[in-house]
């Protein structure tokens, strides 16, 4: 999971939530910044949604955003790798597309020594 830390003028913090939302993102803290308009948000997001986060959250918010993401910490996928159409299925399918592997989840067998 990443940290995403924000720094935005108060008129744009609906854009930033719908943004995350999107993205599986949830807003941990929301504080004003003392004398200025802005406002310095921090969410967590998976690592996996946060390709192309920055530009949609600049288009979202017309530039006002400003976006740093930095590794937080690990979390497991909730869902069932085995289960067909889950998001933690779709994701191991795709890793075993990209790497040139066969398509589905192999069985048991195929790990036991046949020794």
């Amino acid at each position: 999971m990443f940290l995403v830390e924000i720094q935005t003028p108060d008129d744009s913090v609906g854009a930033i939530y719908q943004t995350l939302t999107q993205r599986r993102g949830i807003v941990i803290s929301e504080e004003p910044i003392v004398g200025t308009p802005l406002v310095n948000m921090k969410a967590h997001m998976p690592v996996g949604e946060s390709f192309g986060f920055t530009q949609a959250l600049r288009a979202a918010t017309s530039g006002r955003a400003f976006p740093q993401c930095v590794f937080d910490h690990w979390e497991e996928m909730s869902g069932n790798p085995l289960e067909e159409g889950s998001k933690a299925n779709v994701l191991v399918e795709s890793i075993r597309k990209r790497k040139g592997l066969k398509p589905g989840i192999p069985a048991l067998d195929n790990y036991v020594d046949k020794l």
